[in-house]
């Protein structure tokens, strides 16, 4: 086997850290063959389907991969604007508000960059760049706030992966979750404030988060319970009674039992309890994408108007705002200490 380097290498050059965050990703454009190269990508990964392999390729292949390419086509259409996918120029953005704040206070000591899980730029197209320009130490920071093996794990996996084909391996550190940090707490709710102070309350504000299965909790995944924290302490930051909020889950797919309560289910039954107008915030999603844009926003608000509901707001995700590069900025500076010093 032979080992991915870099010809030339010069030894004299100068060693810089990395902070890499990565997301899910996203297809390159609203179209079906787009979707189906992006789907099959994402759905062959063991961590995110927990099927015997030969039968889910049979399934994949076979059904999924010729039937939901253009239902999702469509649905990307629907959010796509001027600059593209909105959670690739989201994560963009994010990226570029953390390297200007990081770059005050180090100069260019620290090298800012983003990969995607699945589709591009890939995790090994920009490990290949950040380690040609003199990243001796990494920092993978997985934009995903609450843990789960489906999405932090494997993030690790697709490294691990790269690092096998690899001769030089830079000093590593993953942050596996920040769904309690202060900061980011903090970035939430007031994110919640500044929306209701231009639109009001609502009776409830429902926290909505992607789904795993219910066997993921079962076997030990600590997704559940780091969503329910992040909404109390939320929660408690802003004042809430435990009848003014609650915690919801969406996006099931296959027959398995999945997280519960689910979020359609939770909209479509408020109206008939009296409560006719609500706000969602998707605490697990650090950019807008097509779950929050069009499943949660879109989808969600019919179910919940159809039922009976009145009102029905959509509060947007961090993205790139103050509050959320600054707590960004927090989590790393806290994973990079003693890099800097040594260096």
């Amino acid at each position: 086997m032979k080992y991915i380097g870099t010809r030339n290498f010069d030894h004299e050059q100068p060693p810089r850290i990395g902070i890499l965050l990565t997301n899910l990703g996203t297809p390159r454009a609203p179209e079906r063959k787009a979707l189906r190269a992006f789907l099959k990508e994402f759905l062959s990964d063991p961590r995110v389907v927990e099927i015997p392999r030969l039968l889910w390729w049979f399934v994949l292949n076979g059904i999924i991969l010729n039937i939901r390419p253009a239902r999702s086509a469509a649905a990307y259409r629907s959010i796509w604007d001027e600059r593209g996918s909105p959670l690739l120029f989201h994560t963009q953005d994010q990226v570029e508000a953390l390297r200007e704040a990081l770059s005050r206070d180090y100069g260019e000591r620290i090298i800012v960059e983003f990969a995607m899980r699945y589709g591009t730029p890939s995790i090994a197209a920009v490990l290949q760049d950040m380690l040609q320009r003199g990243v001796r130490k990494l920092l993978v920071l997985p934009l995903y706030p609450q843990y789960s093996g489906s999405t932090t794990g494997s993030t690790f996996d697709a490294l691990a992966a790269d690092f096998t084909r690899r001769r030089w391996l830079p000093e590593l550190r993953m942050i596996n979750h920040y769904h309690d940090h202060p900061a980011y707490i903090a970035a939430l709710a007031d994110s919640v404030r500044a929306y209701r102070a231009e639109h009001g309350r609502a009776d409830i504000l429902l926290f909505s988060y992607h789904g795993v299965p219910q066997r993921y909790l079962d076997e030990g995944d600590p997704y559940h319970c780091e969503c329910l924290k992040t909404s109390r302490l939320v929660a408690e930051e802003l004042g809430l009674r435990e009848d003014e909020y609650q915690t919801t889950f969406q996006s099931r797919f296959g027959r398995e039992e999945w997280l519960k309560p689910y979020t359609d289910a939770v909209l479509k039954g408020l109206p008939m309890q009296g409560i006719k107008a609500v706000q969602v915030i998707a605490p697990g999603f650090a950019a807008d994408c097509l779950e929050t844009l069009e499943e949660l926003a879109v989808e969600n608000r019919e179910y919940f108007l159809a039922a009976g509901g009145e009102r029905y707001q959509y509060i947007p995700c961090l993205n790139s705002s103050p509050g959320h590069i600054t707590a960004l900025a927090k989590i790393a500076n806290e994973h990079l200490a003693g890099w800097l010093d040594r260096d």
